[in-house]
């Protein structure tokens, strides 16, 4: 659901990247794979992102803080969708720019150099690497995981969600209407505050299944039997 609603918010910030891509002089075929390629290198970032921070969760679970993290990350959610979305402000740490600026110098040496179907994907693998608010979301809800391999597995759905759109820009390119591309980045913030929502509800414990299950605080001790 979050990565349906961060394609419309792809389309207007990574659609350039992926129409500038060398694709429209191939065939049909070809354009499609070279296209799907790039699209899988941002979902294996995204999926090792989640390992990382896949990490990282486990370890706020077992400390037995994964209930009121996930109500303070919706939380946060909620604050930073109403300074970006109403006082257009941009909370962003400066070391982010300065790695911007490192990968955007990587995805234009590998546009630059001699490319094969690899290339297309280490190309995708680095636009998965720049600083988006779509992807700190995920990550977010990604931290929230009491399990590394659903914190993964939340990744890679989260960049599944978006190829949908990512593919149809990077195919038809222009032929996508502003009005189109200007109507689906509106439904963006609805996406946010709707994630922010489940997170908090998550957090909840209202043994409302998928939403609101019941957490343990932390993982129970394993009984041991004596002899």
């Amino acid at each position: 659901m979050l990565g349906f609603f961060s394609s419309m918010h792809c389309v207007g910030m990574c659609g350039p990247l992926a129409m500038a891509l060398p694709v429209h002089h191939l065939s049909h075929l070809k354009r499609f794979t070279v296209l799907l390629l790039y699209q899988f290198g941002r979902i294996v970032t995204y999926a090792s992102l989640g390992l990382l921070f896949g990490f990282a969760g486990r370890h706020i679970y077992i400390a037995g803080f994964q209930q009121w993290f996930s109500i303070g990350i919706g939380i946060l959610i909620f604050v930073l969708l109403i300074l970006y979305y109403f006082y257009k402000k941009n909370v962003q740490p400066p070391f982010m720019l300065t790695f911007y600026k490192k990968i955007q110098g990587v995805i234009i040496a590998l546009l630059q150099s001699k490319k094969n179907l690899f290339s297309y994907l280490l190309i995708g693998m680095a636009n998965g690497m720049l600083p988006c608010g779509m992807v700190y979301v995920a990550i977010a809800a990604a931290l929230t995981s009491t399990a590394i391999d659903q914190s993964v597995w939340f990744m890679m759905m989260f960049g599944l969600g978006t190829l949908p759109a990512m593919m149809a820009i990077g195919y038809f390119g222009t032929s996508l209407s502003f009005n189109v591309r200007a109507a689906m980045r509106k439904a963006v913030p609805y996406g946010i505050a709707l994630m922010a929502m489940v997170l908090i509800l998550r957090g909840m414990n209202l043994g409302i299944p998928f939403i609101s299950p019941v957490l343990q605080s932390a993982p129970g001790v394993a009984a041991e039997c004596h002899n």
